[in-house]
C-alpha cells in the first residue's frame, strides 16, 4: 500500500485554526497544540456568553426604567405594576429607549401610572 502524505489537510486545519486564535496573547496564536486548546476555550465562551448577554441587556433595561421613573416619583415595581393597571403593554426594551430618547414622553407614561396608581 502506497504511503498518502495528509500536507494539505494538516496544513488547511493548522490555519483554520491560526485564524481562529488570531488576536490571543503569546504563543496561543501561533502553536498549533496551545492555539487550540485556546480557540476550543474561547468558542465555549462565547456560546456561553451569547446567552448571559440577554440577562445583561435586561438587566441594563430595568436599571434605566428605574432610574427615569424615580425621576417622577415612582420606584421602579410601583411602576411596573401601575402600568400593568393601566393596561399599558410595553416591553421594557422599548421602555428604556424611551427613557433615554424621549424624556418628555416618559414622564407622561410616569404620569399615567401615577395616576392609576391613586386611583
Amino acid at each position: 500500500m502506497p504511503r498518502v502524505k495528509g500536507g494539505t489537510v494538516s496544513h488547511n486545519r493548522h490555519k483554520k485554526i491560526h485564524e481562529l486564535t488570531k488576536g490571543h496573547r503569546g504563543s496561543r496564536h501561533l502553536l498549533v497544540r496551545q492555539g487550540h486548546e485556546s480557540m476550543l476555550h474561547a468558542l465555549d465562551y462565547a456560546y456561553c456568553h451569547r446567552r448571559e448577554r440577554k440577562g445583561d441587556m435586561r438587566r441594563l433595561w430595568i436599571a434605566r426604567i428605574n432610574a427615569a421613573s424615580r425621576l417622577g416619583g415612582l420606584s421602579y415595581s410601583q411602576f411596573i405594576n401601575g402600568l400593568a393597571l393601566a393596561e399599558i403593554d410595553i416591553n421594557r426594551k422599548i421602555l428604556a429607549d424611551i427613557a433615554v430618547n424621549d424624556p418628555a414622553a416618559f414622564s407622561q407614561l410616569v404620569s399615567k401610572v401615577a395616576e392609576k396608581l391613586k386611583s
